[in-house]
């Protein structure tokens, strides 16, 4: 049936954390029946006062709805707090934080409970919840037919990217992204350091760093590119074999700046080895394939 201003999808949220409890307010605006549970009682509280309707179990909650969303700590919370649950024709969200071995494993528990299940990687920060212009996403994976019935529901509080039945797949571009987004903070931190003890003031680099980092994230469509074809040569702008000679001044420069090399030069030999068993022309994708074991 077609959502619309008079009928909405009821949903049950268990966990009511900071994300749970922005998910919930966005449902709850939406005009979306909503039945939640925390472990903590006294969470709900204020929600009740906005129209949610509190259960006093897990179990109680799932049995309300079909629709069963789980916003919890870890995946061994997710397995408590499904304990004696019956998931018989449910369909089970999962937004819970997990390995995408955990989430795999999670679906297949889901099926042989009777439920269908979709698992999701949050790709926001709680007050991106509801705020359509932040940018936030929710990657999704897992059964392509609750997510087709449920997309205009569980893109209420943010949107939603399907990346496959995999239900491994959204926790791995999850960890993916997020795994991108450490290494750009490790860069970021080697590069503050760097000017920390000189009489640079760190808020006259960061637009800079910022605007740097901008023009070279483009750069990951190559490395795709290159991925997908095999050829690392291709359209390659400055070459492995030029940017290791140039690790010697980066490395020089942390020493005589009184910094430790240590988030940079772990990268910096990758570099090294990937010139020694390969083609000096090569963009510097090739050190991926030394990390993939």
């Amino acid at each position: 049936m077609t959502q619309n201003a008079v009928e909405k999808t009821p949903v049950t949220l268990l966990g009511l954390g900071a994300m749970g409890t922005a998910l919930a307010r966005t449902w709850l605006r939406a005009g979306h029946p909503l039945t939640v549970w925390n472990r903590t009682p006294a969470r709900a509280a204020a929600l009740r006062a906005e129209g949610a309707q509190a259960a006093d179990s897990a179990a109680e909650a799932v049995a309300a709805n079909t629709l069963v969303v789980v916003c919890l700590l870890d995946d061994a919370s997710v397995d408590e707090t499904l304990a004696g649950t019956d998931l018989t024709g449910k369909d089970l969200v999962n937004l819970t934080t997990s390995t995408p071995a955990q989430a795999r494993a999670r679906a297949q528990w889901a099926r042989e409970r009777g439920a269908r299940y979709l698992d999701g990687g949050i790709m926001a920060v709680p007050p991106m919840i509801g705020v359509p212009q932040a940018g936030g996403y929710v990657f999704y994976s897992g059964s392509q037919e609750l997510f087709r019935q449920h997309q205009e529901t569980l893109a209420v509080p943010v949107g939603t990217t399907y990346v496959g039945q995999d239900a491994g797949f959204a926790a791995l571009h999850d960890v993916a992204l997020l795994s991108a987004m450490y290494g750009m903070f490790a860069g970021a931190a080697h590069a503050f350091a760097l000017i920390r003890k000189e009489n640079i003031d760190p808020t006259s680099l960061a637009p800079l760093l910022a605007d740097w980092l901008i023009a070279m994230a483009p750069s990951v469509h190559l490395t795709a590119d290159q991925l997908r074809s095999g050829d690392y040569t291709k359209d390659v702008v400055s070459n492995l074999a030029m940017q290791v000679a140039g690790v010697p001044t980066f490395l020089s420069t942390a020493e005589q700046q009184g910094v430790s090399p240590q988030l940079i030069s772990p990268y910096f030999e990758l570099m090294r080895r990937r010139l020694a068993e390969g083609s000096g022309e090569e963009d510097l994708t090739g050190v991926i394939d030394l990390l993939v074991r």
